[in-house]
């Protein structure tokens, strides 16, 4: 009986130490990162809200280039959606759909992901003139953890994490733009 009481109260001890992390822990997270690419805005702008052309640039899409896709509506329209499968469990499962568009200026994108693990992030990608033939590419990640999830942006770096990530796709679309 002792040894019973013992475990119940390790794991209720557990239990009250997550619960008191995930209320002090963020309850998500927005990683931000951006490049200059030599090319004008507005060709830029016209190449990034194509989601079909991430396949050229976008890290995480180019994972697995065996894995299932489909697509619904029009590609660089708002309401365009493509989603994916794939055996590989770091790609998984999901769909992203373009929720906005500004001409030459931005485009919103929402990703539900269904596994390897739940979740969904708003995403955009802002483009700015630097000169008339440069261009500020800004490319933003937002993101909630539901609690107690979120208790693991105590020791996950989201920032680290994703920006490596971001940093390799704005690389590789810098290097698809300017060939």
């Amino acid at each position: 009986m002792d040894t019973l009481l013992t475990i119940v109260g390790i794991i209720a001890g557990i239990i009250a130490v997550v619960v008191l992390l995930a209320l002090i822990a963020p309850k998500g997270y927005t990683v931000v990162r951006s490049i200059v690419i030599n090319k004008p805005r507005q060709l830029v702008y016209n190449y990034v809200k194509f989601l079909g052309n991430q396949q050229y640039y976008n890290k995480w899409v180019m994972m697995d280039p065996n894995k299932r896709t489909s697509a619904t509506g029009t590609d660089g329209t708002v309401g365009y959606n493509s989603t994916w499968d794939s055996d590989v469990k770091q790609v998984g499962k999901g769909n992203q759909t373009i929720e906005g568009l500004v001409d030459g200026e931005r485009i919103d994108i929402r990703i539900v992901f269904e596994r390897p693990m739940p979740g969904v992030a708003d995403i955009y990608i802002a483009t700015q003139s630097v000169t008339e033939d440069s261009t500020a590419v800004k490319w933003s990640m937002q993101s909630k953890m539901p609690f107690p999830m979120n208790a693991m942006l105590l020791v996950i770096n989201m920032y680290k994490l994703l920006g490596k990530d971001l940093d390799e796709s704005l690389s590789n679309l810098k290097r698809e733009l300017e060939k």
